[in-house]
């Protein structure tokens, strides 16, 4: 899954496709390097972002999904937490959305997913990006996160999204400190027990920087490091930055997995 953010304040690359040419670009040639998904995002989800207006998000995204809807073969996926941006989405287009709000107790997103039967993105978040990385706390962060999928699953279900069109993510740095994202990506194999497929996202985030002291320019190394472990451990999506160095970490985990003597 590649990462298109039409944003002027994303963590990594905020402002660089913020007009429409430079995003559909970017989407077109992450899409020669290999993605299989484009995600499209209005709105940046880092710690303590600023909210974005409706209006404003709509005005971001709409353009490049309009555009890439007729000019690429490839999934389109919205990274939206509002329901009136994610069926404008789908009606242009896009077929995934890719909801950081899982958490919420209102279930108009899950409304208009529903009857759209799109694909949804469960992605389990502590709080909200403004607030979530204020003093994260768990007491089993596992135990925490597969309840979470299992109530969501039921809940889902009942506004009409089958777990067919369902894919869970854990959330890696959504409200969690650099242990807790530690310890889910060592059980990873636990959460594909779940029998839905996995999205994992590390692509340049901070723990990688707090664990090895790398700047965000530097972090690739540990991010292929955990897209294979992922791979390892059952997960079918990664969600990347950097596509390319991306596809060729997972063939190569691939191909020896294929070979693995048991």
């Amino acid at each position: 899954m590649g990462i298109v953010n039409v944003t002027p304040d994303s963590f990594s690359d905020g402002g660089q496709f913020l007009e429409p040419a430079a995003a559909v670009a970017h989407a077109l040639e992450l899409v020669e390097q290999g993605a299989e998904i484009i995600d499209v995002g209005g709105e940046s989800t880092r710690p303590r972002a600023t909210p974005v207006a409706e209006a404003e998000e709509l005005r971001r995204v709409m353009p490049v999904l309009e555009q890439l809807a007729g000019r690429v073969r490839v999934p389109l996926s919205i990274d939206t937490t509002k329901p009136a941006v994610a069926r404008a989405a789908l009606e242009a287009g896009a077929s995934i959305v890719n909801d950081v709000a899982a958490n919420r107790a209102n279930d108009a997103m899950w409304r208009v997913v529903g009857a759209a039967r799109a694909g949804y993105v469960c992605l389990h978040m502590q709080g909200t990006p403004q607030t979530m990385q204020v003093q994260p706390c768990y007491a089993n962060v596992t135990r925490e996160v597969t309840d979470f999928f299992l109530e969501r699953l039921q809940r889902l279900r009942d506004c009409g999204i089958s777990p067919e069109q369902t894919i869970l993510d854990p959330g890696i740095g959504f409200g969690k400190t650099l242990e807790h994202n530690l310890e889910l990506l060592g059980a990873l194999r636990s959460f594909t027990a779940l029998g839905r497929p996995m999205l994992v996202g590390v692509s340049r985030k901070s723990f990688l920087g707090e664990l090895l002291g790398a700047a965000r320019a530097e972090r690739l190394p540990a991010a292929l490091a955990c897209a294979s472990l992922a791979i390892e451990a059952g997960v079918q999506l990664i969600r990347a930055h950097e596509v390319g160095a991306t596809v060729q970490a997972i063939r190569m985990a691939e191909a020896l997995l294929a070979r693995r003597v048991e």
